[in-house]
């Protein structure tokens, strides 16, 4: 799938978009984000060729004329490929093909093959895997054309051209291999379900980072990990990948927050939405993604220095809704706020339910954590319990997430009276002396 993967230069490509009801300004913030998609794939765009049409072309999705003139300007810039602006048809893409004598890649090739190249963990690439083969299953036509078809008489199986012997076995080889990744998948699947109910009994609240690519969530992650250690440089060990470029990282990394006099709780930050993802992608990383849906807040991150950043935020809450991730608290978090064009400086509000912070510079974060504060106290219960004293974890768990009230040392245990949240009172059934 990875071509040219480990060139230091980057390939020419010729950009071809297609617009049809857009506006002047939803279809350059098109063009634009697939040149960065470009470059996040290490391809250079040597010249951006565009076509008005009500419709795609059924043959060639830009019709004949322009794909000719496609042709002329793959062979003026050298360029080895075409990517396009949408998603085309198997037909469509080998039409294309044949007419310009390169490859032909279509935005989803394209997000698939940044994601094949940034997939780091096991499960990560086999989700990947996934996605691409079951995008590739329709488009095995194209890829034996070259092979003539052999006619024959009757409907004989063995009539048939060698390139159509060959689709069939492609075929069947990547519903077997489809079938193993849904295997592995599933077992993997089953390890982090492990993994998250050990995380539950701990008791600490979860927090998912939620957002556009690119909107500072990786960042944002690493500041709280360097405000919550005594060492700000020897945190580097736990920080996560960032970096100014769409889908920077693909893993999902999951942290546990510790800042002085803050209430600790875990921190998971999860893959990048972008607008039309594929549906096959969304399918592939629905078991990661469910991390969002354990979720006890979700902090929903915009590039705010981004002018089409309300646009971002109804593709986040879209694709959460299709997540099944509705109900659940969340906070606006407006970053970049120190790189915003508006002049007038920001001033949070508390109790607004949006916070505009600067994961570089460290603006409004204070902010943020109050708003979280607030959301984890707003599920808050008074206990009375006797814990005993083998059951240390508990009472350390006790005086760290919730407020003690009074205390006693008795013969059997320590008697307790607090407010805590209600995921560590559902811990402490057993102890109760109410």
């Amino acid at each position: 799938m990875n071509i040219n993967a480990d060139n230091e230069n980057m390939i020419p490509v010729v950009l071809v978009g297609l617009r049809m009801n857009e506006t002047d300004e939803e279809f350059n913030h098109a063009v634009e984000e697939l040149e960065s998609l470009c470059e996040a794939c290490e391809l250079e765009v040597k010249h951006t060729l565009t076509q008005s049409l009500p419709h795609p072309d059924t043959a060639t999705w830009i019709g004949s004329g322009k794909a000719e003139e496609l042709k002329t300007c793959i062979l003026a810039t050298m360029a080895e490929y075409a990517v396009c602006l949408g998603n085309l048809s198997p037909t469509q893409m080998k039409n294309l093909q044949k007419v310009i004598g390169v490859p032909v890649w279509d935005r989803t090739n394209l997000i698939l093959e940044i994601f094949s190249r940034r997939a780091r963990t096991r499960e990560a690439r086999l989700q990947v895997e996934s996605a691409y083969l079951q995008y590739m299953m329709p488009r095995l036509t194209g890829m034996w054309q070259h092979l003539g078809r052999q006619s024959g008489g009757g409907g004989s199986r063995a009539n048939k051209g060698i390139g159509e012997k060959q689709i069939e076995l492609d075929r069947r080889q990547i519903s077997r291999r489809l079938n193993e990744l849904k295997k592995e998948l599933a077992g993997i699947e089953k390890t982090r379900d492990v993994q998250r109910q050990g995380r539950e009994r701990d008791g600490y609240p979860q927090v998912a980072l939620v957002g556009y690519t690119n909107a500072g969530k990786s960042s944002l992650m690493n500041r709280l990990l360097e405000m919550g250690s005594p060492y700000p440089e020897k945190s580097d060990d736990k920080k996560v990948f960032e970096k100014d470029m769409l889908f920077a990282t693909l893993d999902t990394s999951i942290r546990k927050i510790e800042i002085p006099g803050r209430m600790p709780f875990l921190l998971s930050d999860t893959v990048g939405f972008i607008e039309n993802i594929p549906h096959d992608l969304i399918k592939a990383f629905r078991s990661t993604l469910a991390e969002v849906k354990y979720a006890d807040v979700l902090l929903l991150v915009m590039d705010s220095s981004d002018p089409h950043y309300k646009t971002h935020k109804i593709i986040t809450e879209d694709t959460l809704k299709d997540l099944d991730a509705m109900g659940i608290p969340r906070i606006y978090v407006y970053n970049k706020a120190d790189i915003r064009s508006e002049s007038l400086t920001v001033k949070n509000q508390p109790g607004s339910g949006s916070v505009y912070v600067s994961a570089r510079t460290g603006y409004g974060i204070d902010d943020l954590l109050d708003a979280l504060e607030d959301i984890f106290r707003s599920g808050s219960v008074h206990v009375d319990v006797c814990i005993p004293y083998t059951d240390g974890h508990l009472i350390n768990l006790l005086h760290s997430e919730g407020q003690i009230l009074s205390e006693s040392y008795e013969e059997d245990g320590i008697l307790i009276s607090a407010v805590c949240p209600v995921k560590i009172s559902g811990l402490l059934t057993e102890y109760s002396r109410s």
